[in-house]
């Protein structure tokens, strides 16, 4: 009889990348890698959210959101769409909810015994 082993099934491996594209990525997990950043991000992820909105649900000022939102526009992790008077943000698309979805996948995972 075989033991069953749980494993996942393995990721396309990929070409390496120019190191241009190395720069962006870690770039993108730079700032990611703030959990105030991050935590913006994930407040915009269901639905586009006001500054004031997402200010109010994280008990920060509209100023310091604000400047997150500008950093995280500038390396395309979130959209802006402006409606009358105010500016709603948004992931800037599927890329962004899918990496932050695997990542959260990837901690909550027991470790396996095998991750020596």
């Amino acid at each position: 009889m075989h033991e069953h082993i749980h494993t996942h099934p393995a990721a396309q491996p990929i070409a390496p990348p120019p190191e241009e594209a190395i720069g962006q990525l870690a770039d993108l997990f730079h700032l990611l890698g703030d959990a105030t950043r991050l935590r913006i991000v994930l407040a915009c992820l269901t639905q586009p959210t006001a500054v004031g909105d997402i200010a109010n649900t994280l008990s920060l000022s509209s100023s310091l959101v604000s400047h997150h939102l500008r950093l995280l526009r500038a390396a395309r992790i979130v959209k802006a769409e402006r409606q009358g008077k105010q500016v709603f943000y948004a992931a800037a698309d599927a890329h962004i909810s899918s990496l932050l979805s695997t990542m959260f996948e990837h901690i909550a995972e027991p470790a396996t015994g095998m991750d020596a």
